[in-house]
């Protein structure tokens, strides 16, 4: 039985599970000797054969790729303390927004994640006991920015976040050509809404009609938890994987009653939850040397629940405050949501140099709106000499919105009241249905150095969009009738000996017009604008670039790396932009080594050399609540011992 525990301050190590990999080494299990004789270990390898097989269920064929190894990792500002967000943001055509969301292309993808006051223990403990391999970390985080400042000060007002994280995973070896595996995560996030110092108050509250806009007291919670047990097997040339999961997630978002109803006239305590579980199965047969099939199918059925409980005021017909006394309306609500997709395709390769894969999948959705969608999708490589690698393909795309993002609430309910809607409509929010061209090349240079371009467009009905309409940290999805994206890139990488380099840069346009769905959500002005013209989507970005380089020297690593991007959408209907604006970050990284089977890394970051203040949003756009800023300049130490 072989194990290992790391225990670390500010530090979180995934590397093994991002690669897909069994965290665990090779077992090594020593065995009895005679008596008079030299103790001979006796060390037992488990094959690797599963892991091999299961990338043969969903390869990378063709589409563009972008991958960061363990080298990587390391040179990155924070190393593999940074968030996942912060990560991603060193790939090429990856926006920064607010909350911590990263955008892809244009498009509105979420991801969720501060250096000030923080503090980040965490461990991971592993090992191999027969055939059983396991993981588990878990981590505490506190600091004093867990939301984006909304001024551009160094020390954020009611800003404190607490969160708690566990992973676990499990992996048992039935034989060379079976296994089971199990993934458990969770996760708890406690939030502070950072506050804006100087606001001026719109209504009055049982008589009292001030207020100090710092002295609020917003609060969000936010739970993530599941579970996902798979079975994998191999029989010849056949491979496939079955699985069942579970997922839970809610956020609950608690006002401060008297602030909120002196300067909004709302306040709302939300109160939302999705449970979901499904059943997944994916599996690929080799027919011959030319052709493999692939296929397999996704079931998902997911419950949400939103509730609120609204304090507002009684208002006339042209909007103005009739009394002082606060109503309280409650709207609660719940939705049963299904989910089926099936794809079927195959991988051809005419003759060596040459792969075709082409097939289709057909989805079913069944929630606000029943919808289904057959997708047909192709994609070619071709590799006409080594080191060059052409691509080109073309996808159909069907994205239902997510259940929990849906507003399930009632119009009417809010009429003669400060939150009543100007407008009345509300249509139901649909499913996206895009088509996708995607075509690049990628070139070995020299040794070491890779460079790489790519183009995409896009074309799409009922885009998908989200936002913030209201105090809530909390996203509402809407349908714009028309959009499009488009845009390239361009990524260069450099390793050899102890140097590393790495230059990303895009560029992409990504509009819409016409919103035809939770139009109740919009001010009039800007619904009607919208309806007649072209306008850029708020996450749009002109331009985004990344580069950084680093050095290993023995057991030192030194690496300086930056981030640049031209701003995000501001003004009436997204028509002006923020200022453009760029970050730069160092880390000095030490590992000492004590015996064989312990040592202690040592790191040293900075964040924002510079201090450089810069917005990220400025509280104007569609579907934008507040400004938040950048983080200022930031300080990390991170100590881990290893044993």
């Amino acid at each position: 039985m072989k194990k290992f525990l790391i225990l670390s301050v500010a530090v979180s190590l995934m590397r093994n599970i991002a690669s897909g990999q069994d965290p665990a080494p090779a077992s090594a299990s020593p065995s009895p000797s005679p008596a008079g004789t030299a103790e001979v270990e006796r060390v037992v390898v488990q094959s690797q054969e599963m892991d091999i097989t299961r990338e043969q269920i969903v390869p990378s064929l063709g589409a563009t790729r972008y991958t960061v190894g363990p080298d990587r990792l390391e040179s990155q500002a924070e190393g593999e303390n940074a968030p996942f967000n912060q990560t991603m943001l060193r790939f090429p055509g990856v926006a920064q927004d607010s909350f911590g969301q990263l955008h892809v292309r244009g498009e509105h993808a979420n991801l969720q994640c501060g250096s000030f006051d923080t503090i980040m223990p965490s461990f991971e403990y592993g090992g191999v006991t027969g055939k059983l391999n396991y993981y588990w970390t878990g981590s505490y985080l506190h600091n004093g920015i867990g939301i984006e400042n909304p001024t551009g000060t160094a020390n954020p007002i009611h800003d404190n976040t607490d969160q708690y994280r566990m992973f676990g995973y499990s992996s048992y070896i039935i034989d060379d050509t079976s296994r089971f595996v199990l993934l458990t995560s969770g996760y708890h996030g406690d939030f502070n809404i950072p506050n804006n110092p100087g606001q001026t108050p719109e209504f009055v509250d049982m008589g009292r009609s001030k207020f100090n806009s710092a002295a609020l007291n917003e609060t969000q919670v936010e739970q993530d938890a599941y579970a996902i047990l798979a079975y994998q097997k191999k029989i010849d040339d056949f491979n496939m994987q079955a699985s069942v999961f579970t997922l839970y997630s809610s956020v609950l978002f608690r006002p401060d009653n008297t602030g909120d109803l002196i300067f909004n006239g709302v306040a709302s305590r939300v109160d939302r939850d999705i449970f979901s579980n499904g059943v997944a199965l994916d599996a690929s047969y080799k027919l011959n040397d030319q052709h493999t099939l692939r296929g397999g199918f996704l079931i998902t059925a997911q419950h949400a629940t939103v509730g609120t409980s609204t304090l507002v005021f009684p208002v006339d017909a042209n909007g103005n405050q009739t009394s002082d006394i606060p109503l309280r309306i409650v709207d609660n609500s719940g939705k049963y949501g299904y989910f089926y997709g099936f794809y079927l395709q195959d991988e051809y390769k005419p003759f060596e140099q040459l792969t075709i894969n082409f097939g289709g999948r057909f989805d079913i959705v069944d929630a606000f709106a029943h919808e289904n969608q057959l997708s047909p999708r192709i994609n070619i490589v071709y590799e006409p000499f080594k080191g060059t690698a052409l691509h080109a393909g073309y996808a159909r795309y069907f994205t239902p919105p997510p259940l929990e993002n849906v507003e399930q609430g009632t119009i009417s309910k809010f009429d003669g009241t400060t939150n009543e809607s100007a407008i009345r409509q509300d249509s139901v929010t649909k499913s996206e249905r895009a088509h996708y061209f995607d075509a690049g090349v990628t070139q070995k240079i020299t040794e070491g150095l890779n460079v790489g371009i790519d183009g995409f467009y896009k074309s799409a009905h009922s885009v998908l969009d989200e936002g913030q309409f209201g105090e809530a940290l909390i996203q509402s999805s809407f349908n714009y009738k028309r959009g499009e994206i488009y845009g390239g890139e361009f990524t260069a990488n450099y390793d050899k000996g102890g140097f590393s380099a790495y230059l990303n840069a895009a560029y992409e346009w990504a509009r819409g017009t016409n919103i035809s769905s939770a139009q109740f959500l919009f001010d009039p002005d800007e619904f009607a604008f919208i309806k007649k013209n072209w306008v850029f989507l708020d996450h749009d970005q002109r331009f985004t670039g990344s580069a950084g380089i680093s050095y290993t020297w023995k057991d030192w690593r030194a690496g300086i790396d930056g981030l640049y991007g031209n701003g995000l959408r501001r003004g009436f209907a997204n028509t002006q932009k923020i200022h453009p604006y760029e970050t730069f970050n160092m880390n000095l990284q030490r590992r000492i080594q004590i015996t064989e089977k312990t040592a202690i890394k040592i790191r040293f970051d900075v964040l924002n050399i510079l201090d450089k203040i810069y917005e990220l949003r400025d509280g104007s756009g569609i579907g934008v609540g507040a400004p938040q800023f950048g983080q200022r300049r930031g300080f990390y130490g991170t100590v881990a011992y290893e044993f």
